[in-house]
């Protein structure tokens, strides 16, 4: 009797634990068809009638803005999110717990709604692939923020059309850049070249005494010791070459500036790798030497550092156009005088006033992670040809870029580059994408210096900002 009250038991235990799963898991199945034939049906609703011959737009269209839907967990989840809650579960174990980042994400969202009491209505969680972000891009997820890509172009750089995508919540950025690309198209197109590449990591490393400091940075810029370093550093990637070191002092502390060629991707990892090796060895003859750090800030990385305007870091690019005269006046409603005086005196003169470093420029202004050092620029505006046309210049001595690894793999990263024709690693010659994208990144900063000096020039600025740059929205509703 005992066997077969437990047999009974154990069959209801199984029934329980499984069973439960199986009907959450039913109903989110249902849940999901419910919402792709909301979808569908929407979407059948919003083509109906659309034709190749569209009629005439209206003076003024109203268009309802339609909310992210609201998070919607299980029971089972909501579990979930009061163990995170009340710290039974760490809030960064959930994808391992759970192995579903969406579901991960979505518990989280709410978690720190809770524990926060700040609604987090607006912030999407559906159609994203957070399996993609996964131990590379973001930890502890809670949705994304959308950013509109324009395009502007073509843009004609070195005898090739690029469509150019520009993520931006700037009203006017695209279109400026997009006026920019058409003038430099008009007037021939433009020429860019890469001058170097390689990417930087600088360790601190200390000694008991300056001296003993000093015989390390001997050796390390002796060449006759290059080769036997750059075997160590290399063997860290396919793609790492280590092209110089450079050592500076600081009292007893030691501060070794790698420089190397990374492929296509933007490598700071890469370099990393190769300098953690690099320490390892030199500490068989070294073993008085004190890592203090990896990097030491004269990479020097996110920061605006003079190294790095002088020296370079990434990919160095001048990129050039000749204007002509009519293109000037008809174009970019300018002339060639206004715009000479106006670039020595803003970009180059007020930039001095300021005391900007790499800062010579009217907004190059680039990569949202390494945008100091990668929005280093100056602008040069010269007249040409006896004075008729416009002679202009953009010098970015360290763009660091990339089109393999990191946010790359991201599906709407990659189609931006796939646009570009660089997505991925250059089969034929590694790097070569990267320094194609550089060059492009170039171009782009090159025709929006040339519409916003243009711009402001002719005293139009403020004008195009309140057309384009200002939202038809009721500001007291908004601010209700």
């Amino acid at each position: 009797m005992v066997a077969v009250v437990s047999l009974i038991a154990s069959f209801i235990y199984l029934i329980a634990f499984f069973g439960i799963g199986l009907i959450f898991h039913s109903i989110s199945v249902l849940e999901e068809d419910d919402d792709e034939a909301v979808i569908e049906k929407c979407s059948s609703s919003c083509l109906a009638g659309v034709s190749p011959k569209l009629p005439p737009l209206p003076p003024k269209l109203l268009v309802e803005k339609v909310a992210p839907a609201p998070v919607l967990l299980s029971m089972e989840d909501e579990e979930v999110v009061r163990a995170v809650v009340s710290g039974l579960i760490p809030s960064y174990s959930l994808e391992s717990k759970l192995g579903d980042c969406k579901r991960a994400a979505a518990i989280r969202n709410q978690a720190v709604e809770r524990v926060t009491g700040r609604s987090l209505e607006g912030l999407p969680i559906e159609s994203f692939d957070y399996d993609s972000i996964l131990g590379q891009c973001c930890e502890m997820p809670i949705g994304f923020v959308q950013i509109p890509v324009g395009v502007a172009g073509p843009l004609l750089l070195d005898g090739n059309e690029y469509t150019v995508p520009m993520a931006t919540t700037e009203g006017c950025l695209v279109a400026s850049t997009n006026r920019g690309c058409k003038a430099i198209y008009v007037s021939g197109g433009a020429s860019a070249v890469v001058l170097c590449d390689g990417m930087t990591r600088a360790p601190i490393v200390r000694f008991n005494s300056a001296k003993r400091a000093s015989q390390l940075k001997f050796f390390l810029e002796d060449p006759q010791n290059f080769d036997s370093l750059s075997q160590t550093f290399n063997k860290s990637s396919r793609f790492a070459r280590l092209q110089s070191i450079k050592a500076n002092m600081a009292g007893k502390n030691l501060y070794i500036r790698f420089t190397c060629s990374t492929g296509d991707a933007m490598g700071m990892n890469m370099v990393s790798k190769g300098v953690q090796n690099v320490l390892d060895f030199l500490q068989i003859d070294f073993p008085d030497m004190e890592v203090i750090g990896i990097s030491g800030n004269f990479c020097s990385d996110k920061k605006a550092a003079a190294v790095n305007w002088i020296e370079g870091r990434g990919k160095s690019v001048v990129c050039e156009a000749v204007i002509k005269e009519e293109v000037v006046k008809k174009v970019l409603k300018t002339s060639v005088e206004s715009l000479v005086e106006l670039n020595m005196l803003k970009n180059l003169t007020g930039s001095a006033m300021a005391g900007a470093l790499g800062g010579f420029n009217a907004h190059a202004s680039q990569d949202p992670a390494q945008n100091v050092e990668s929005s280093h620029c100056m602008t040069m505006m010269e007249a040409a040809n006896d004075g008729k046309d416009l002679h202009i210049s953009v010098t970015m001595p360290c763009i660091e870029v990339g089109t393999v690894g990191g946010g790359t793999q991201l599906a709407s990263q990659s189609a931006c580059l796939n646009l570009l024709g660089v997505k991925g690693a250059s089969r034929d010659s590694p790097g070569a994408n990267s320094r194609k994208l550089a060059t492009i990144v170039a171009g782009s900063v090159l025709a929006g210096e040339l519409s916003l000096m243009s711009a402001i020039a002719a005293g139009q600025l403020v004008k195009s900002h309140m057309k384009y740059n200002r939202s038809n929205n009721d500001v007291t509703k908004v601010a209700s």
